[in-house]
């Protein structure tokens, strides 16, 4: 397998922002509030490591199994990430808001049922089984982490639940990422997977330099300091209890309403 000049760039120029990331993570006391990102920062900065000492000294067979090994712990914290998300977003008072737990569970739950039975439709034309199942496997995680980041959003807008600030910028640069799989993963089932070909090096550069751009965006946006909290704890705190009946009595109706129709 051969690297192209642009390969060798896109791989540095990757590896360079994960650890510009994670001292943007340490530094602004980010990492903290978000240790399952923090971890997956971390991961990719030793995916990259690992990948290149065993391109550089292991067999096509070794890397094989090392990239995906890597890929399939890659889509794992990527839904952990997710609900990282989901908890700071629903969690006003340091606790889930009354039955959302419930509820965003049950979204993610029809979202696995409507990924799978996209990923099943599929027919990526490959030689091999193995590959296969691995391209269903990115299709199935980018359409089940798209679906994640959409129910999130619309049920904090529903709700009228806090949106905070470093929450907004990671759950938007993920969710395009996500969005963005879906039809990268779509391409290569469609055009094939043969890496030569000119379609798999570009939707994959594309790919890569997409999330270059991601990596970017956290950069400088976590480098700024959250807005600071106005200073009406008293007051703030009944907003908040307010808003956790009201979130309570929303999704009781519509339960209710699903019952009786």
């Amino acid at each position: 397998m051969q690297l192209t000049g642009l390969d060798r760039l896109l791989w540095a120029a990757s590896f360079a922002g994960h650890v510009i990331l994670l001292a943007v993570l340490i530094v602004r006391r980010v990492a903290p509030r978000f240790p399952i990102f923090t971890t997956w920062i971390s991961v990719n900065i030793a995916n990259t490591i690992v990948l290149f000492f065993t391109f550089r000294m292991g067999s096509t067979g070794t890397y094989f199994y090392t990239y995906w090994a890597f890929a399939i712990l890659d889509a794992a914290l990527q839904l952990a990430v997710a609900y990282e998300l989901a908890s700071h977003v629903f969690q006003p008072l340091g606790v889930w808001a009354p039955d959302v737990r419930r509820s965003f569970a049950a979204i993610v739950g029809a979202g696995l049922v409507i990924a799978l039975i996209l990923t099943w439709l599929g027919s990526p034309p490959t030689r091999t089984v193995r590959l296969a199942i691995v391209l269903r496997g990115n299709f199935l995680a980018s359409v089940l982490m798209s679906e994640i980041c959409v129910a999130m959003v619309a049920l904090s807008v529903t709700l009228g639940l806090p949106w905070k600030t470093h929450v907004a910028r990671l759950a938007q640069a993920l969710g395009v990422w996500a969005i963005f799989g879906i039809f990268s993963d779509a391409a290569l089932s469609y055009f094939g997977t043969a890496r030569g070909s000119g379609t798999f090096q570009f939707v994959s550069h594309l790919r890569i330099g997409l999330y270059l751009v991601c990596l970017a965006y956290w950069i400088v946006t976590l480098s700024f300091k959250e807005p600071a909290p106005r200073q009406l704890p008293e007051q703030l705190h009944q907003q908040l209890c307010v808003l956790q009946s009201r979130t309570a009595l929303i999704l009781s109706n519509l339960r209710f309403s699903g019952r009786a129709s």
